[in-house]
């Protein structure tokens, strides 16, 4: 039971590493009662920032034991942030369908089982907040990173229409896109990998090194703690969020004055190929 009746709880999938642990350590320090999830929370003995429950977004019967440890423990649940999500890159051609299908199943169908899972105790209560966390990948579409930016997409798209259906209930559903952070998200990625003698060795090999120099310039993930904090904290969240770099947020202003093939061209440029 939660001793401190005016503090909103907070679940926060894919807590333990990255930016779900940022979030988690952010919002703990300033009253908020957190339970973030792991596949594995075994794997994190020594950890204490907050509690940590077992839950597999690509297991629906996961989904539901977690939501009804926190609605028995809490009685209710006021934010839900859809944080865990994976990494996939390749060439198109070259993706195996099943690599395919796992990315959309973490990215894009997980975050809609664990959304539904807690909206019957937003309802009952009559308030309640989603923050889907997407990526600014979602707004374009990378060379070979097309399936992860296609994920982020979907679920950018479905948010908009989903928290129109929300406003009647009382409760608001936001995306948040972050670009590039410094995590262990690469290391979690799915990498096709750099076939000898494939058409696309070389593009493909120089693409890939360039994307994790990316995440290992990354910005702070507290960043991203920040942003949720102040979504948190805002009466009627906006659609969409933005945080990164000037430059990556800027690129999706670029798209959407500038023509198609000149964009494309300077992304074209961008990646070197």
């Amino acid at each position: 039971m939660n001793t401190n009746q005016n503090a909103k709880v907070v679940l926060i999938t894919g807590g333990s590493s990255g930016i779900g642990k940022s979030i988690g350590q952010f919002l703990s320090t300033r009253g908020y009662v957190v339970y973030g999830t792991s596949r594995n929370p075994s794997r994190y003995k020594d950890f204490n920032d907050f509690r940590l429950l077992q839950l597999d977004v690509a297991d629906k019967n996961s989904i539901a034991n977690a939501v009804n440890t926190i609605q028995k423990e809490q009685e209710r649940l006021d934010v839900l942030i859809n944080n865990a999500g994976a990494g996939v890159t390749g060439p198109m051609e070259e993706i195996p369908e099943e690599e395919i299908i796992n990315n959309f199943t973490t990215n894009y169908f997980g975050p809609l089982n664990v959304a539904k899972s807690v909206l019957p105790i937003m309802r009952k209560q009559n308030s309640g907040l989603i923050i889907n966390i997407t990526s600014i990948a979602g707004y374009m579409g990378l060379p070979f990173r097309g399936v992860y930016s296609a994920s982020k997409a979907a679920l950018e798209v479905t948010t908009e229409a989903w928290r129109m259906e929300l406003k009647a209930f009382n409760i608001e559903m936001t995306n948040i896109a972050p670009g590039d952070f410094a995590t262990n998200i690469a290391a979690g990625r799915y990498h096709a990998p750099v076939v000898e003698g494939s058409p696309y060795e070389k593009t493909y090999g120089d693409s890939l090194k360039l994307m994790d120099e990316h995440v290992d310039e990354g910005m702070d993930p507290n960043e991203m703690a920040k942003a949720v904090y102040h979504i948190i904290n805002t009466d009627r969240p906006k659609v969409h969020y933005k945080v990164g770099a000037f430059m990556q947020k800027f690129s999706i202003v670029l798209k959407r004055v500038l023509p198609d093939k000149v964009y494309e061209k300077l992304l074209m440029n961008h990646y070197k190929l």
